[in-house]
């Protein structure tokens, strides 16, 4: 165990020469990445309700979601109650401490929903899933997920499609990997009631059903998704999560979920056989190109959600 100090808390981290993945990328890399990418990671958690996967032996071994606190968790994590049928109280890391002290338990994985607790709701109750008082979301996402068969270029050619139909509805979206096979974009919106954000979501996946059917499918049967890409309207359930941008997936290899430039998702060709960025690849990039996702955190870059398509 090594007991280090970082931004005034004591953290004992362990086992910092574990490899995580079969790769060698190794426990200390993990921390180390974290700690590096901070600035971008935290505010695309910050003010949200977070689940995490841990891999307490590497990604070669099992996994498990959680999301409330674990046994011994100091209380300067930061901590949320949200009204559910089980009564989850979720952490909220929103500094490089708590980042440090949830990688040292074997987090890979950092999910958000499309809501911030602070703009969540108005009710003297707080939070609720599943009441009337539902959360607000400050986004949009149209999460694609490619079927079997399907290369990268197939996705990047359905998310150009995707962006397109939302420029037709008058909104701008930011696209990121998922850190595996998929592709999201999101949408910054001004807070809209969940119901409402998912209500438009599942016509706007049957939207691009209709109109490209030979790429895009709204249904979840696998028959019906191969060689399709899977347009999942209930990532925008309040009660659902997505990757957070910048956080590392729990994959063969490191791999991140990745903000990309719709210049750089035109110019994917037949020959690109995976949308996979490692750690030091993201970090790279943001000293080339900056946050790319901080647009969708920016408030002044909100939109107001339309009618749904009806077609």
């Amino acid at each position: 165990m090594v007991a280090t100090q970082l931004d005034g808390r004591i953290l004992n981290l362990t086992n910092l020469d574990k490899p995580m993945f079969p790769t060698g990328f190794s426990k200390g890399e993990v921390l180390a990445y974290l700690l590096d990418v901070a600035g971008a990671l935290l505010p695309a958690i910050s003010d949200r309700c977070v689940t995490r996967v841990r891999f307490p032996d590497g990604t070669a071994s099992e996994a498990f979601y959680e999301k409330n606190p674990p046994p011994g968790c100091p209380d300067w994590v930061g901590r949320q109650r949200v009204a559910t049928s089980s009564g989850s109280e979720f952490l909220t890391p929103s500094t490089r401490p708590e980042l440090a002290y949830l990688g040292n338990l074997g987090t890979l994985e950092f999910h958000a929903p499309q809501w911030r607790i602070s703009e969540a709701t108005d009710s003297p109750e707080g939070i609720v899933l599943g009441g009337d008082d539902e959360p607000r979301a400050d986004t949009f996402v149209v999460d694609l997920d490619p079927g079997d068969g399907l290369r990268p270029a197939d996705s990047a050619r359905a998310a150009i499609l995707a962006a397109t139909a939302l420029a037709e509805l008058g909104l701008v979206g930011h696209v990121k990997t998922s850190g595996n096979k998929g592709l999201q974009i999101s949408v910054p919106i001004h807070p809209t009631p969940c119901s409402e954000v998912h209500e438009f979501a599942s016509a706007f996946s049957a939207h691009l059903a209709s109109r490209h059917p030979a790429t895009f499918v709204a249904t979840m049967a696998l028959e019906a998704r191969r060689g399709k890409v899977y347009v999942d309207a209930h990532q925008n359930l309040a009660s659902r999560n997505t990757i957070a941008a910048y956080s590392l997936r729990g994959v063969e290899q490191p791999s991140v979920a990745t903000p990309l430039t719709w210049d750089e998702l035109a110019a994917v060709d037949e020959t690109q056989s995976r949308f996979r960025y490692s750690p030091a690849e993201v970090l790279e990039r943001l000293d080339r190109l900056g946050d790319l996702w901080a647009v969708v955190h920016d408030e002044s870059a909100r939109q107001v959600l339309p009618a749904p398509p009806t077609d």
